[in-house]
């Protein structure tokens, strides 16, 4: 599988050193001219992305928040926030709610859309994001595009493709364990039914079909009421 399949819990950033190829094809065309702000590890090709359904999605917030409470609470005395911090809250509600296409996962908003979608700076939104990525709740994918400008090949830096892993897959997080189940004789606690004999034994002792007298129960449909009449006929003549 191709790296630009989004494998978010896999894939790594690289390094952060911008790579010069618009020196490097100057060079060998004769047309040097200053270099491209492209990330050494962006990609040209077509992302795929994964969909993730709203009530997923919306499970893996309110989980993120139970990550923060959790590792705020065991934090050193004198630190306010926990794994995520509240930027990282405010980054990945706002990928959730403001960007995310559920139906097909498609998720590569500005670093622009998501500060004025969580109402913080574009830098507390770069804070937020490596709080994710290290806690690995969300991983991204670098993209750049290929252009032409007065006649020369050029690359230009496109929008990160994000990806929101499982919280299986949070570094430190633990899941809560299921709810058990009632007691018997409580409330919400299911009686066990009958067997198909015992049904059966009910049935012929009661003398009427249990679908005769259902359709019987229907007041307000007079043909239920005609067939509910037949059956009941039916079954009184053998």
């Amino acid at each position: 599988m191709s790296m630009t399949q989004l494998q978010f819990s896999y894939a790594r950033s690289g390094s952060f050193t911008p790579l010069p190829l618009g020196a490097f094809v100057g060079g060998l065309t004769g047309t040097a001219r200053a270099t491209w702000p492209v990330w050494r590890d962006s990609t040209r090709k077509e992302v795929k992305f994964q969909p993730l359904p709203k009530k997923k999605a919306v499970k893996l917030y309110h989980e993120a928040r139970r990550f923060e409470r959790m590792t705020r609470a065991a934090a050193p005395k004198g630190r306010q926030d926990g794994a995520l911090g509240r930027n990282g809250l405010a980054v990945l509600h706002a990928l959730i709610f403001d960007f995310l296409d559920y139906a097909t996962g498609v998720l590569f908003p500005s670093i622009a859309s998501i500060a004025h979608a969580a109402n913080i700076s574009a830098r507390s939104v770069s804070r937020g994001l490596e709080k994710l990525k290290g806690a690995g709740v969300v991983n991204w994918l670098r993209r750049c595009a290929e252009d032409w400008q007065d006649g020369r090949f050029v690359l230009r830096q496109k929008t990160n493709a994000y990806g929101i892993l499982p919280a299986t897959q949070w570094r430190g997080y633990t899941l809560p364990p299921e709810p058990p189940a009632p007691q018997s004789g409580t409330w919400g606690d299911h009686p066990p039914l009958p067997d198909a004999i015992t049904l059966a034994c009910q049935e012929k002792a009661q003398g009427t079909p249990a679908m005769v007298r259902a359709l019987e129960s229907d007041e307000n449909h007079p043909l239920a009421l005609a067939l509910g009449r037949w059956g009941r006929n039916f079954a009184a003549k053998g």
